[in-house]
């Protein structure tokens, strides 16, 4: 199930990772890491994602192309990316843990469908104009936030019509 849709300006191109594959690359050999098979496998499902992916969507879609990655390795190289820069984590409340591309560039907030969990994402100037404002005036330095919006998606609030139509 995808559980995002971008705006076509929110991310960069991911077709264009190797800004991405480099930041990792400086980080694993910081650490003294090394790359295996797995990982590799696992790094690329995540960059092929359109959107916001959990542990559980990316392990049944490298499990497509290697029966033999489990949970775990997943779960830590999506930790290794989001130390690394090149991920980030996100909760939206539903208990599971999503991940998506890191973007430095550019600032998107979300827009959460209580019913089937769909996931949009929203660049909006005067949102972030006013937040700033709003700091501003109570002294604040942002040094990040986070704005999620939770509700119910057209094509959720479509179905419930038609089964209170059909009652």
């Amino acid at each position: 199930m995808a559980h995002g849709r971008r705006a076509p300006s929110s991310h960069p191109d991911r077709n264009d990772t190797e800004h991405y594959r480099e930041m990792l690359a400086a980080f694993m050999a910081k650490k003294g890491l090394r790359s295996t098979k797995q990982r590799d496998h696992i790094v690329e499902a995540f960059f092929a994602q359109p959107d916001h992916v959990s542990i559980e969507e990316l392990l049944a879609r490298v499990r497509e192309r290697d029966p033999a990655i489990g949970y775990a390795t997943v779960y830590r190289t999506l930790k290794l990316l989001t130390e690394s820069g090149v991920a980030n984590e996100r909760k939206f409340g539903d208990g599971l843990t999503r991940y998506e591309l890191a973007d430095d560039e550019t600032h998107h907030d979300h827009l959460i469908c209580l019913e089937c969990q769909k996931i949009v994402e929203f660049e909006e100037p005067e949102v972030e104009r006013l937040q700033e404002e709003i700091a501003r005036r109570h002294g604040f330095v942002v040094r990040s936030h986070k704005h999620e919006m939770y509700g119910v998606c057209p094509d959720c609030q479509k179905k419930a019509a038609a089964r209170q139509g059909r009652n």
